[in-house]
């Protein structure tokens, strides 16, 4: 597979992890302005994902699932560019994220 069908293949698998988190929120009880945060939060997360497979070539060897559980092991990653305040709600919505994959892993 060459590297943009790599890149997309990538990219439908973190679609198809996010996916199901998302519907989760849209059928909470959560304000529409809190679900769009965690919204807006998951797509910064796609986003330091595919940097991290930009910057680390390694990192495409590895399987989506594995690369993604470790970057929000405790919180999320490093923000490229972001505040102090959107990186706390960032590592807020990266747990809370983390907490919805190992629940429906079981």
């Amino acid at each position: 597979m060459d590297g943009i069908g790599k890149r997309s293949a990538t990219r439908r698998q973190l679609l198809t992890l996010f996916r199901p988190f998302l519907e989760n929120l849209a059928a909470s009880d959560l304000s529409p302005k809190t679900i769009q945060i965690h919204v807006d939060n998951m797509w910064a997360l796609g986003g330091e994902f595919i940097r991290d497979l930009n910057y680390d070539q390694s990192l495409r060897k590895r399987r989506v699932e594995q690369h993604l559980f470790e970057m929000i092991e405790d919180g999320g990653p490093l923000l490229y560019d972001g505040g102090e305040d959107q990186q706390r709600s960032f590592d807020s919505t990266c747990r809370k994220f983390r907490r919805f994959l190992t629940a429906t892993a079981r």
